[in-house]
């Protein structure tokens, strides 16, 4: 039987740290954020400061394990060799990705972070897991750092500013192979402000099937069928 990459000592015990650290931040997370309370109640979500991105060098928000296995065990399903993250942050779901690409027989995670210290952060996290060989961290605007991709992909986890999510999807839309998958989080916890991503990927002219699961902020899974 075919050992499985999550199960080796050294991610599980990077995986445990970076989980057990944004389990830690809930609270002061919602402190921070507690002036924005009624838009996140509203599900119109955080309002984002990219002008001042020093202010998320130490915010997790990432997916939660039950995310991370989804994660590897779709991108296991259709032998993922090619997956692209749109919003990167510590390298949580990095990690899951990657473990699956390895366990695919190889290829590689285009992740992509705009806040500088996060990029040496999930750099580091992903050389502890043994797993840099399958990652390349682009640096800056997803929207450019994107545009450079000229290969087919399996895959895309779109985790990052939900404003810009649905110019993100149309970028890379043109590389998504049929049968590949998209993945995004926090559909309902940011739900106005994903609502034009959503309504995109639910309307079947656009090449989609969609369903929402109930994992984590709430997760969008697509499969593209055209």
């Amino acid at each position: 039987m075919q050992h499985s990459t999550l199960q080796d000592s050294q991610i599980e015990q990077v995986l445990n740290q970076l989980h057990r650290a944004a389990n830690r931040q809930i609270w002061s997370l919602l402190w921070h954020y507690l002036p924005q309370l009624p838009r996140l109640l509203s599900g119109k979500g955080i309002r984002w400061n990219e002008n001042n991105l020093a202010l998320y060098n130490d915010k997790y928000v990432p997916i939660d394990r039950n995310q991370g296995h989804l994660l590897y065990l779709l991108a296991r399903s259709i032998g993922a060799n090619t997956i692209v993250e749109y919003g990167t942050s510590f390298g949580i779901s990095t990690i899951y990705l990657a473990a699956a690409v390895r366990d695919n027989g190889g290829g590689h995670v285009i992740g992509t972070e705009i806040v500088p210290q996060k990029i040496k952060q999930a750099q580091q996290n992903i050389a502890k897991a043994g797993l840099s060989a399958y990652v390349e961290i682009r640096s800056g605007d997803a929207l450019q750092t994107l545009k450079s991709l000229n290969q087919s992909v399996d895959l895309i986890l779109v985790d990052g500013w939900p404003h810009l999510a649905l110019d993100i999807l149309k970028l890379v839309d043109p590389y998504i192979r049929k049968g590949g998958i998209v993945v995004t989080d926090n559909v309902r916890s940011f739900k106005e402000a994903l609502y034009p991503y959503i309504t995109y990927l639910q309307n079947p002219q656009n090449g989609y099937r969609t369903s929402i699961l109930d994992l984590g902020g709430g997760t969008a899974l697509a499969v593209k069928v055209i």
